[in-house]
């Protein structure tokens, strides 16, 4: 028991007289607000006393840094051993023009890469397909060969710095021309660091740039993880990513529900088809959050996630590992609650995310830039970005001390809470038969555009507020410089792709890519094959055409 019996009947009898006041207070005042909620709405109340957390038990609920179940971290220093990566996400137009902003970024101190790509790579097209038309390297950094990656990669060290690399249907050619790009500078594969983000589930639940159906996505996925456990054993083979399922709309709760339960998923699929031991692989699992507008709901959020990880991994699949228990991620701040009116209120919205995200105990962070709703970040803007990072982790004192929020009557309560209310979704979703069968079946899509249909009405009534869109709006402009991928950076690529064309030995690309098709076919690990299709300069899109030819193409079923 958190408190004993004599201060609970104390806080209680308080209370009850706190109360009473409040009620004449509210008879006097009719026009007070009577309804208070978080963005997700969860129900918030008044005031939260210990009554609210007598049920809690110290040692098993909340512990120490360290300590399962792992709600105050994972690390027994907290931010103290380290600062959380500052990862800043980054891709626009060529390889070249990815690689200048990389090495910006690295000297004004980021300490992590992430890599945006266009939605043609995203997709599974190289630059010259009729579907990329338009599209090259404008949301992002176009790959579609070896060289593309070699040149995106140049002045890189590899076995220093840790890479991350939002990429999904294409996740195993990525992953092929990391390790190729590793093996061609001389770097072992044991030595290089990074994630790939490798999360269909979440594809066809939420972002919707998915290839193949679900169940062979699932184990080209499973290939992956395979591979990265016996050959690249310091990667992260699958980032399980909620991010996407809040941007389209869900509340926190759904978000927690829905990524753990993916993450039991793959888990489930790797052990079964590949009969690895979960200790074998759980340890570089990794997971990517997102940190909203409501502050405390997403710490809280994030608390429990690492407290429900701990539960599953031990009680659901038995590791043995305390590492195996480990719920470790990256958080982004929320590009969907950035506005166009106003811009530059985007720099305090993402400074009060990116806060949440850090008393949330993230271990690494990317920060929105004030442009972004707008167009690819310019420079100016996402160095504002990665200075609030830095500001906070060397000015503000929020590292000092680990889960400094521990202990308060709401934030345990709210915590408690989340748990409770995303196990009943995993509990559904378990009685479903599992996350393939709840997306077959329209499940987590349908929830979310409830949600999402929900908050518009909120909005649209006046009920939540965006400052300068539904409240405090005004006449003003604010100019902001637009950042334009010029049509010419798609001509120079197919250029370059053409030439690649011209030069490979086509005979060689045609055995590595049938190689590959014989490997799906067989059920095998597709990996090496990959491998040795891109250092015999197959294209992205020839890899995946294979994988389209095989296993088929999906077809969202357009749910309503």
């Amino acid at each position: 028991m958190y408190f004993s019996k004599e201060m609970q009947e104390a806080s209680l009898k308080l209370n009850r007289k706190w109360e009473d006041k409040v009620q004449k207070s509210l008879k006097s005042n009719p026009d007070h607000k009577a309804h208070f909620s978080t963005i997700s709405d969860l129900e918030i109340k008044r005031l939260y006393t210990p009554e609210d957390i007598k049920d809690i038990n110290f040692a098993e609920d909340i512990s120490v840094p360290g300590e399962f179940p792992y709600l105050r971290g994972n690390q027994v220093t907290g931010y103290r051993g380290r600062y959380w990566t500052f990862r800043m996400f980054s891709g626009m137009g060529s390889a070249q023009d990815t690689n200048q902003r990389w090495h910006m970024l690295l000297r004004q101190g980021q300490t992590g890469l992430s890599t945006a790509f266009d939605f043609p790579t995203l997709m599974g097209y190289d630059s010259d397909s009729p579907k990329a038309l338009g599209e090259v390297g404008k949301c992002g950094v176009a790959i579609d060969t070896l060289e593309d990656f070699m040149a995106l990669m140049e002045g890189i060290p590899l076995d220093e710095v840790t890479t991350s690399m939002t990429i999904n249907p294409p996740a195993t050619v990525l992953f092929a021309m990391y390790c190729a790009a590793a093996d061609i500078k001389g770097v072992p594969l044991n030595k290089i660091g990074g994630t790939i983000q490798n999360d269909m589930l979440k594809e066809f639940i939420a972002q919707k740039t998915f290839m193949c159906p679900p169940e062979p996505s699932v184990k080209l996925i499973s290939d992956t993880v395979e591979f990265g456990t016996k050959f690249v054993p310091r990667w992260n083979t699958i980032s399980i990513s909620g991010y996407h399922i809040r941007e389209s709309g869900s509340t926190a709760v759904q978000e927690l529900a829905f990524t753990l339960r993916d993450g039991i998923e793959y888990v489930e699929d790797v052990v079964r088809r590949k009969g690895l031991n979960v200790d074998d692989f759980a340890t570089r699992l990794s997971f990517f959050f997102n940190s909203h507008s409501d502050f405390f709901e997403e710490i809280c959020k994030m608390r429990a996630a690492r407290r429900m990880w701990a539960k599953i991994m031990r009680d659901r699949f038995h590791a043995k590992d305390p590492r195996s228990l480990w719920l470790r991620f990256h958080t982004q701040t929320a590009g969907c609650s950035l506005t166009a009116q106003q811009p530059y209120n985007n720099v305090v919205r993402t400074t009060v995310q990116a806060l949440a995200a850090v008393l949330g105990g993230t271990q690494s962070l990317h920060t929105n830039s004030l442009d972004e709703v707008l167009c690819l970040p310019s420079e100016h803007a996402v160095e504002i970005a990665l200075r609030t990072q830095q500001i906070l982790a060397e000015e503000t004192g929020v590292a000092n001390t680990i889960d400094p929020l521990a202990g308060s009557y709401f934030i345990e309560s709210l915590t408690n809470e989340m748990e409770e209310k995303a196990w009943e979704y995993i509990y559904k979703i378990d009685e479903m038969g599992g996350m393939v069968a709840a997306i077959e079946k329209g499940f987590p899509q349908m929830e979310i555009s409830e949600a999402a249909y929900r908050f518009q009405q909120q909005l649209d009534a006046g009920e939540k507020i965006m400052v300068g869109v539904n409240k405090y709006a005004t006449d003003a402009t604010h100019p902001i410089p637009l950042v334009d991928i010029d049509e010419k950076v798609g001509e120079e690529q197919i250029r370059r792709l053409n030439d690649v064309r011209r030069r490979r030995d086509n005979r060689a690309t045609k055995e590595s890519l049938d190689n590959i098709k014989n490997a799906c076919k067989k059920g095998e690990n597709v990996m090496p094959h990959c491998i040795a299709a891109v250092k015999n300069l197959a294209t992205l899109q020839e890899i995946c055409d294979v994988y389209r030819e095989v296993y088929g193409e999906y077809k969202d079923p357009g749910l309503y």
